[in-house]
């Protein structure tokens, strides 16, 4: 069972495969593993105790960021994943990032911005479109047409907790016209806004 997994410079936390979305464009749909790291689909979600033990295996200071990924939404697993962050932050003091569909508070039923304070420092979130009917479109959101605002409000929330905050869209997907709509909803809110590589 793969829980850890390295992609260029960086260790990747593989703790859930649950999600809200199921994006027609998600790479889980076409692929088992990501950079020959094995199956990502978990037999079942470890426990903190065993995501933790897995970084002895490795070694640490090889590595970049830490990052919260995988086959699944990470936020699912919010308190788990924020256990880890605070056990990776006191034993190695590495950059946290956690890749993320926005929807934590959907998923949670709460404002759960202030819960990312001092353990994460990298939110990157899937803006993949500045439309929110596309979006839903798009995600396939379980949460209906309020993903999309939910989403951004999240991003405005978090960056009061976080370092750097970046809404993303994946190149070759967009018009440019739909690019520029995208950076000014990411200037507007006072995010980061990347175009991304299909794979990164």
């Amino acid at each position: 069972m793969v829980i850890l997994y390295e992609v260029h410079d960086n260790l990747y936390v593989n703790m859930t495969n649950k999600c809200p979305c199921a994006c027609t464009f998600c790479l889980r749909q076409t692929r088992d593993e990501m950079n020959h790291s094995g199956s990502l689909w978990l037999e079942r979600e470890p426990s903190v105790e065993e995501v933790k033990n897995e970084f002895s295996k490795f070694d640490m200071n090889k590595y970049k960021e830490v990052v919260f990924c995988g086959f699944g939404e990470p936020t699912e697993r919010l308190d788990d994943v924020l256990e880890v962050c605070r056990f990776i932050k006191d034993k190695y003091n590495k950059t946290i990032r956690i890749n993320t569909n926005g929807l934590a508070d959907l998923i949670h039923k709460k404002n759960t911005a202030p819960m990312f304070d001092g353990l994460i420092d990298i939110v990157s979130i899937s803006l993949n479109t500045p439309n929110k009917e596309r979006y839903l479109e798009l995600t396939r959101s379980k949460f209906g047409i309020e993903s999309f605002d939910a989403m951004i409000t999240f991003a405005e929330n978090v960056k009061h907790y976080v370092k750097e905050v970046v809404l993303s869209t994946v190149s070759t997907t967009l018009t440019e016209e739909e690019e520029k709509e995208c950076a000014d909803i990411c200037k507007k809110i006072g995010v980061t806004y990347r175009i991304r590589p299909f794979e990164d």
